[in-house]
């Protein structure tokens, strides 16, 4: 059960950093970038890639790069062209197919086992440590770096004006700002951050596959709502440590979920599904509560009035 437990942590600190990124548009735009299924799969196809050519590190910051690229083809088909930005994402995400075969000289995966990338370097500069605990420390540090790097951006006055195009893009039109810029901006971090979330994953598991990109965004709405129902808070900090918790509390979920034995292994995707629809669930959920509870109490004021 412990190893499950690690397991489940480590994978869930690092989609955590997907996570991060779909907050921007989920959250600050208002709608869902589907773009990230196919930057996160580039993240891993690049930095799979750049790890087998000796350069491990230069592989995170490239396909940190290479996924703010494609956020930014998603914002100009969007703004520029006119395309509403959910088709925009996914037409994004069905180009990078190609794009991310190519990146791979055309093979569907890429091993990195006999390579070395972030993880066994640092294994072996501190052979003291325990690996599991070792590396759900290296991903719950990358992790915390994206959070607060976000958190500052935020307060920026640049981060500010794109969470103002996301509340009323009419009255930042109005103030001489630039909404356009300021929504390919928000596309472009939110894919940078998928991408580096995917070099991550590469290098964790030690391979990169062509299809490991398939679910991320149903699997971010899924911990921001988790997360949003346990961390409450109103400003942009409370909305990314939602997210990190979240993307932890859906993994572990997931690990009971198998560990309890209810369901064999092919359920997974199943399992999967009744969690997010659970979790999606919720808001409504609460709010015909609360509305419930609003109309009994009326009828007690009534009644006694």
């Amino acid at each position: 059960m412990g190893g499950i437990l690690d397991t489940a942590c480590q994978q869930g600190f690092l989609y955590a950093i997907a996570v991060l990124g779909i907050v921007l548009t989920l959250r600050v735009l208002n709608w869902p970038d589907l773009t990230v299924d196919g930057s996160f799969t580039l993240g891993i196809c690049v930095t799979a890639v750049a790890t087998v050519a000796g350069h491990p590190l230069l592989g995170f910051a490239l396909s940190f790069f290479c996924g703010a690229a494609a956020g930014i083809l998603t914002g100009l088909l969007h703004t520029k062209v006119g395309i509403h930005p959910l088709l925009a994402g996914i037409l994004t995400m069905t180009g990078l197919y190609s794009i991310n075969l190519a990146v791979m000289g055309g093979s569907p995966n890429i091993s990195l086992l006999r390579t070395d990338t972030v993880f066994t370097i640092l294994r072996r500069a501190m052979p003291g440590i325990d690996r599991a605990t070792l590396t759900l420390v290296i991903v719950a540090f990358i992790s915390a770096v994206c959070t607060a790097l976000l958190a500052w951006f935020f307060l920026t006055g640049l981060g500010l004006r794109i969470r103002a195009a996301g509340d009323n893009a009419a009255m930042v039109r109005a103030s001489s700002i630039n909404s356009d810029a300021t929504h390919i901006l928000a596309t472009a971090l939110t894919n940078a951050f998928v991408g580096l979330a995917g070099a991550v994953l590469a290098q964790y598991q030690g391979y990169a596959d062509i299809n490991s990109g398939a679910g991320v965004i149903v699997v971010g709405l899924a911990s921001i709502i988790i997360g949003e129902v346990v961390v409450r808070g109103q400003n942009i900090v409370f909305g990314l440590l939602a997210a990190v918790f979240g993307a932890v509390a859906y993994r572990l979920l997931i690990a009971l979920a198998l560990y309890a034995n209810f369901f064999p292994a092919y359920m997974l995707r199943f399992v999967s599904a009744v969690i997010v629809s659970a979790t999606l669930a919720v808001p409504q959920v609460r709010e015909t509560v609360k509305n419930s509870n609003i109309k009994k109490r009326g009828r007690r004021h009534a009644g006694t009035g």
